[in-house]
């Protein structure tokens, strides 16, 4: 997957020397994933797939409808539904950043019933239901762009409803949707069950079309596993693990940390993960409301601990504005603190070089404003 995202950057004549015969079940298995979400017919359809290579067809068979959608090769004589393209600009559509052209797509659905057909209405079903399934198949080549909210819903994510997070993240991951993004959560859902969670991961990946999706889980998960999305079994805690995972999976882009919520994980992931991120990257921090709560290593007594997830949070405002220090250093973190935004339980964190320039040196920094603009008078012609 990560092979055709690149071969779906830049020009066709590239793509196309880049994608080969293999290539086909890859992207045809992406365009099943996708199709789930949008409405599918009612009784199973098969869609013909005749795609071009060169002077080669390749023939692929996708199955819809009840039940878990299947991918094979092969041909129909008389298929109900059938799409005929260039496999490169298959690629392209699918995995390309604006979803490419469709210049050499062709499609056709089985014909109606005609006047002496025994039991028309069941050819008008039968035609019904491969246009249905036509129009799902067609839909997911395309970059169709369901928002969070909508999505988190499709796959029963917490982020919205539970709790309200979605229409941030939306303003947030906006500028990242198009981009070949690597994103890694911490905390994949579902406790110890193998076989559940991953409703966010899910939203993830089918909000970035183009992203690698990773999960990260105390139990394992990898039943959960699917193309553009892979689950990992470790422990937030373990700073040798996260820099070794980050080495393996980045350069990340994104993290959200949707873990144990206790505050020394929390401190010590983003301490650990923050400087492995990409410049321009975001490091999103959920559910700060157990920093108010003494059983998550949080409490209300110092509401500025550093101890805890807020009161860590708190010393990178500083950290913002550390051009601006009288009488002390800047470290490496400070000078990678870009921007910062927080919500109701929830923080953004941006990484980008933070080296803007102080205010000017000419204004006193250990004097009173209104004493060096306006000066007492000191002498005879100073009181005139």
């Amino acid at each position: 997957m990560e092979k055709l995202l690149r071969f779906a950057d830049g020009v066709e004549e590239d793509t196309r020397a880049a994608v080969s015969a293999a290539d086909a079940l890859s992207v045809l298995t992406e365009v099943v994933s996708r199709a789930a979400l949008f409405d599918g017919p009612d009784s199973p359809v098969t869609v013909q797939f005749d795609l071009g290579m060169a002077d080669e067809r390749l023939g692929y068979l996708v199955t819809l409808g009840p039940g878990i959608p299947t991918v094979e090769p092969g041909w129909l004589p008389d298929p109900p539904a059938t799409v005929r393209q260039e496999l490169s600009e298959l690629v392209r559509a699918v995995f390309g950043p604006d979803g490419g052209e469709h210049a050499t797509r062709e499609v056709e659905l089985m014909e109606g019933p005609a006047p002496q057909t025994i039991d028309p209405g069941a050819v008008l079903a039968e035609r019904r239901a491969a246009a249905v399934a036509l129009h799902q198949m067609l839909k997911a080549c395309s970059p169709e762009r369901l928002d969070l909210d909508t999505l988190a819903l499709r796959f029963g994510s917490d982020k919205w409803a539970d709790h309200w997070y979605t229409p941030h993240y939306g303003r947030h991951f906006e500028q990242y949707r198009n981009r070949r993004v690597r994103l890694l959560e911490i905390g994949v859902g579902g406790y110890d069950a193998p076989d559940q969670g991953g409703e966010s991961l899910r939203m993830w990946k089918y909000y970035f079309r183009r992203g690698l999706i990773h999960g990260l889980d105390l139990f394992d998960k990898s039943s959960l596993d699917e193309p553009r999305l892979r689950t990992i079994k470790g422990s937030q805690a373990d700073a040798g693990f996260l820099t070794e995972l980050a080495g393996r999976i980045g350069p990340l882009d994104i993290v959200i940390d949707d873990g144990s919520h206790l505050s020394a994980d929390v401190i010590l992931s983003f301490q650990t993960l923050f400087p492995l991120l990409r410049p321009g990257g975001l490091y999103v921090i959920e559910d700060l409301q157990t920093s108010y709560w003494p059983g998550w290593n949080g409490g209300t007594t110092d509401l500025d601990d550093p101890g805890t997830s807020l009161g860590f949070l708190k010393t990178l405002v500083d950290s913002l504005h550390h051009q601006e220090y009288t009488g002390g250093t800047s470290s490496a973190k400070d000078r990678m603190i870009g921007g910062l935004h927080f919500y109701h339980n929830i923080a953004f964190v941006e990484k980008s070089v933070n080296a803007e320039q102080a205010s000017a040196a000419w204004i006193p920094r250990d004097i009173h404003p209104m004493t060096w603009m306006y000066p007492p008078a000191t002498s005879e012609e100073g009181m005139k």
